[in-house]
């Protein structure tokens, strides 16, 4: 069908702009007259014209009457720019083809009947769970206010992130190692915890051949040990935050600080409170979240039923060792039934590696 593929066309404009558009949607906007594309439009960072006024325009007179296809609902209210569903309106567009209503309660289905009210006929549903899972940060932060959280992790067959040494470096190949720094690219802060800086002494930066962004990077560091010639404190290449508790030492603080380096505490406790760390986050409009390990963060997360996305690189690698770390460290789960499942399970292979993407299901809400 015709309208599959003008659909497909405008999922693909908005998926080139991942990480460019936080905190808003990546959108992405085909409009058609007679069969033909006569304008196409992705939205390409906050505060710029929306998806529909850039096809819109490339369109000019062509519009009138034409079949224009969103990856999401037109908005109907005015924030830094117009109103996209007051726009269409004025171009005298006949059709206007939706893959999913926008859930910010700000919009929420007023845009579409907008259109409606003015005569324009309006299609919703068109590869709608392709539109959500594109736009999967925002649905969450736009709701909830909170980021959304992704683990990635980088295992050998038998589990183990690292070698009884310590030593990681590669467990994964090049193609999967290149998709991880897609991911950075396509995130707004990246978080380890304090032992990962210890042991790696890592960059945490994009370095794709075309380039770029850098998330911000973040640390989970309790007692403020991160060593201050580490990369992240040096670099200058991203900024870092450091999340610590009250019980840090202050002179140490106050030596990052002098370094450029962001320190907050959440708290009184004897360990960073993760949940703290989102929700600060999240008021400071960052909508999505990379946690790249260590094995105790990792387990911290799962524990607080915090994690939305699992992304596990696995490599046809066994070294074995029972003190050799793994994915997930913790106390663990005792028993089996309590086991946490993915639902929406998604397996590739990329060369030798195998990614298993899935969304955790946890029991009891």
């Amino acid at each position: 069908m015709s309208d599959d593929r003008f659909m497909r066309m405008a999922l693909e404009l908005a998926r080139g702009c991942k990480g460019q558009t936080s905190p808003n949607p990546v959108v992405g906007a085909v409009v058609v007259k007679n069969g033909e594309v006569v304008g196409v439009g992705t939205h390409l960072k906050p505060g710029e014209p929306h998806a529909e006024v850039h096809a819109l325009n490339m369109a000019g007179e062509q519009a009138e009457g034409s079949t224009v296809y969103v990856t999401l609902e037109p908005c109907s209210h005015t924030g830094r720019t117009p109103p996209c569903a007051d726009t269409l309106v004025r171009h005298r567009v006949g059709r206007v083809v939706i893959a999913m209503l926008d859930p910010n309660p700000r919009v929420a289905g007023r845009g579409a009947e907008r259109l409606k009210k003015a005569g324009i006929e309006v299609d919703i549903g068109l590869f709608k769970e392709e539109a959500a899972r594109l736009n999967e940060s925002f649905c969450k932060y736009i709701v909830t206010g909170m980021p959304f959280v992704t683990v990635k992790t980088a295992s050998t067959l038998d589990g183990k992130i690292a070698t009884v040494t310590g030593d990681s470096r590669w467990i994964t190949g090049e193609e999967a190692r290149r998709e991880v720094h897609l991911m950075r690219h396509e995130h707004d802060v990246i978080l380890v915890g304090v032992n990962t800086v210890i042991q790696d002494d890592p960059r945490l930066t994009t370095r794709l051949p075309e380039g770029g962004k850098n998330p911000v990077r973040v640390v989970l560091d309790s007692r403020l040990r991160i060593p201050l010639e580490s990369q992240l404190i040096r670099d200058r290449e991203a900024p870092t935050w450091i999340f610590t508790t009250d019980q840090a030492d202050r002179e140490r603080m106050q030596e990052l600080e002098k370094q450029g380096i962001r320190v907050i505490s959440t708290g009184s406790d004897e360990k960073v409170d993760i949940y703290r760390v989102l929700k600060w986050l999240g008021d400071n409009q960052f909508s999505s979240v990379l946690v790249e390990g260590g094995s105790q963060v990792t387990a911290s997360f799962l524990q607080g039923k915090l994690i939305d996305k699992v992304v596990a690189y696995v490599s046809a690698k066994l070294i074995a060792g029972g003190t050799a770390p793994t994915s997930y460290g913790g106390t663990g789960i005792e028993k089996m039934q309590d086991a946490i499942e993915l639902k929406d399970m998604e397996v590739r292979t990329l060369g030798q590696d195998i990614c298993i993407t899935g969304y955790p299901e946890y029991k009891g809400g």
